[in-house]
């Protein structure tokens, strides 16, 4: 060998000392770095349990995140209770009465009757809860008959009926007002439905039969649907989206920039700045040419439409950042001396440069994560992402909202769970990007 091939080889000197290249960071030194960091530890667990409650939540909670429970629709965190089977539309004798009286009191209906007023015409029937403020109440009917049947659908709650008997010119002769607590029912319709009886029974057996109602531990939404059933298949489709789509757009964004770095002069100048072009193209304005280009409508489900515009236009961030690192790199004396050993562009980014920029791929594949999810969170809100009935943290972000006043907790939960999920990559990416700090650092020998 040459003196000036021998000197190719010869370490570099600090102090009359030899550097020796940076090397990657091993992957059983990364884990135990994690594993020492409390911040990369707490988040951690609760990536974990995140993931453990969209796999494993349908298995230990099975109801249906589509089945509809007429009768507790917009509840709060209830528990399960027994339900009286009753038929609405059942005809039953009500006996006179002396005052105004309310007989068969349940939340599927209520029948109540009243004695005759001197001169009246028609009666007129109001309903209010027991503890609202409103003087006259919600009108339910005018009527001339002595009994009325209420079929609106009632809470577990207290209400105050109040009946007034008007003249044939529509003035008051009389007020009459009936404080009544509905017990839990639940029609024979709906319980067959449901599945909690028989089907093919008559009605009239089956009245005043108890069946039990489940539990909603998150409450339900305005379709009476489970909220807790939504949120974990919900946690399937955005963790779904936030995975798969910063994967492919990282990974085609490494080679791409692995490449230009490797490459070069005009070359890494062209995919560069053809690299830049994408940057500039607006996310939003290019889903929607995107969805229209791929003729989906506003009711069909944009999943995969939203991996594709993620990876069509995401991807320079990575490039950019492993461009940067293989140009780095490719001063180094080891890479120096596998070029002149002839080794080709393919074996010098597989052996020497993705090794060595992986631990930065993580870090920034744990950033981009939490990125797509709200992302994907943001266009399932305004209603370019993900369509109903299929269910992700934005799209019950969508129908809660307009429920924010009322119903509160139709909006709390997603948006809990979105703000978790987000805080959760981001403190784990911290924590990695803290652990791979060293992975750049020359050691003395």
């Amino acid at each position: 060998m040459s003196s000036i091939d021998a000197g190719l080889f010869t370490p570099l000197q600090r102090d009359g000392k030899a550097i020796k290249d940076a090397e990657p960071l091993a992957v059983p030194g990364l884990l135990n770095r994690l594993a020492a960091n409390a911040q990369a530890r707490l988040s951690f667990a609760v990536l974990v349990a995140l993931f453990a409650f969209a796999v494993l939540g349908p298995v230990l909670w099975p109801q249906s995140a589509a089945e509809q429970w007429l009768s507790d629709v917009s509840v709060g965190p209830s528990r399960s209770y027994q339900a009286l089977l009753v038929d609405p539309y059942a005809e039953v004798d009500l006996p006179a009465a002396q005052q105004l009286t309310a007989v068969n009191a349940n939340t599927e209906f209520v029948d109540l009757v009243w004695p005759p007023v001197d001169g009246a015409a028609r009666y007129a029937i109001y309903r209010k809860l027991a503890n609202s403020d409103t003087v006259a109440g919600l009108p339910l009917a005018t009527v001339t008959e002595l009994s009325y049947r209420d079929r609106l659908q009632l809470r577990r709650k207290a209400y105050v009926y109040r009946l007034v008997a008007l003249d044939a010119g529509g003035s008051a002769l009389q007020e009459l007002s009936l404080r009544v607590s509905p017990v839990a029912a639940l029609s024979v319709f709906e319980a067959q439905m449901h599945g909690l009886v028989k089907t093919g029974v008559s009605a009239a057996s089956l009245q005043g039969q108890q069946v039990t109602i489940p539990a909603h531990p998150l409450g339900t939404d305005a379709f009476g649907r489970d909220m807790l059933a939504r949120l974990i298949h919900g946690a399937r489709t955005s963790l779904f989206v936030g995975l798969v789509a910063p994967l492919l757009f990282t990974a085609f964004g490494t080679l791409y920039g692995a490449l230009a770095g490797i490459s070069g002069g005009r070359v890494d100048q062209y995919m560069m700045r053809f690299a830049d072009f994408v940057v500039a193209l607006p996310f939003l304005l290019f889903m929607i040419l995107l969805r229209v280009s791929l003729g989906i409508g506003p009711g069909d489900s944009g999943i995969n439409t939203i991996i594709l515009a993620m990876l069509l236009l995401s991807w320079p961030g990575p490039a950019r950042l492993v461009r940067g690192q293989v140009l780095q790199l490719r001063g180094h004396a080891y890479v120096q001396a596998a070029t002149i050993a002839g080794a080709g562009r393919g074996y010098l980014i597989i052996r020497h440069l993705f090794p060595n920029i992986l631990p930065l791929l993580l870090v920034s594949l744990s950033f981009a994560i939490p990125s797509a999810i709200f992302t994907e969170a943001f266009l399932s809100f305004i209603g370019m992402g993900v369509a109903p009935p299929t269910p992700s943290w934005g799209s019950l972000c969508n129908e809660g909202i307009r429920h924010m006043m009322s119903h509160p907790h139709e909006l709390i939960f997603p948006a809990l769970l979105i703000s978790i999920a987000v805080l959760a990559f981001n403190l784990f990416g911290d924590a990695l990007r803290d652990v791979t700090d060293v992975r750049t650092r020359q050691r003395l020998i």
